[in-house]
């Protein structure tokens, strides 16, 4: 039986993650990102398609602030595709990415604004100064399935207390029909959920998460 991936090519792209390689700050080179990026074979999404993730979370995020977004946090954010969709929707915004790639970061760091760090290290950026009352819209994508148990956990919460609206955080559980290189150790969702609970995080749908604080304002039918 054809898995929803094959018979489903949006889905298969949507849920195709690129291969992990150890030590990212070297091996995530320029032919990993021409490979998993700007290939037309191998590529997981293509820019279509990112704008479409994009604008369904600006938009959420302006649902729930009711006001246009203004800051930004993406971490993994690979050569920062984000930022030019994110400013064709809204030019003002300010943009940070975090990513381990030294090749990513040196190429594009100062154009893109992002700089070097994982999910374990973004206590050490003082990312506070750069949005003092948190980050209205949070993005993590293809990144999270792939770290450890531990720093997920802290990272997680870490993220919650830099979060002042939505986190889109991309996960896939041991019950999803994806493709592409599929972690070794397959979470269940009630792991996930489990985890994201604990650091503070509560879902509202399409990998959408809102911290307790914006959680507590928003009305019963809005939440599961």
């Amino acid at each position: 039986r054809p898995s929803r991936a094959a018979a489903d090519p949006l889905h298969a792209a949507m849920t195709t993650m690129p291969r992990p390689v150890p030590d990212p700050t070297q091996r995530y080179d320029a032919a990993y990102f021409e490979r998993w990026y700007r290939s037309r074979r191998h590529r997981v999404r293509t820019p279509t398609e990112i704008a479409r993730i994009v604008a369904m979370t600006v938009a959420a995020t302006e649902y729930v602030l009711e006001r246009p977004v203004r800051t930004v946090l993406d971490v993994g954010a690979g050569e920062g595709h984000w930022r030019g969709h994110l400013r064709r929707l809204r030019p003002r915004v300010k943009y940070i990415g975090v990513e381990p790639s030294a090749y990513a970061v040196g190429r594009y760091g100062r154009t893109r604004n992002l700089r070097q760090g994982t999910l374990a290290t973004l206590p050490r950026l003082s990312l506070e100064r750069d949005a003092p009352d948190g980050f209205d819209l949070i993005v993590s994508c293809g990144v999270l399935n792939y770290v450890a148990e531990a720093e997920l956990a802290d990272g997680l919460a870490t993220l919650a207390r830099l979060s002042n609206g939505i986190a889109f955080l991309e996960l896939f559980s041991a019950g999803d029909d994806i493709t592409g290189d599929v972690p070794r150790d397959r979470r269940p969702a009630s792991w996930y959920a489990g985890v994201l609970a604990a650091a503070g995080w509560t879902p509202v749908g399409l990998h959408c998460y809102v911290p307790s604080h914006i959680a507590a304002r928003m009305v019963a039918l809005e939440l599961p």
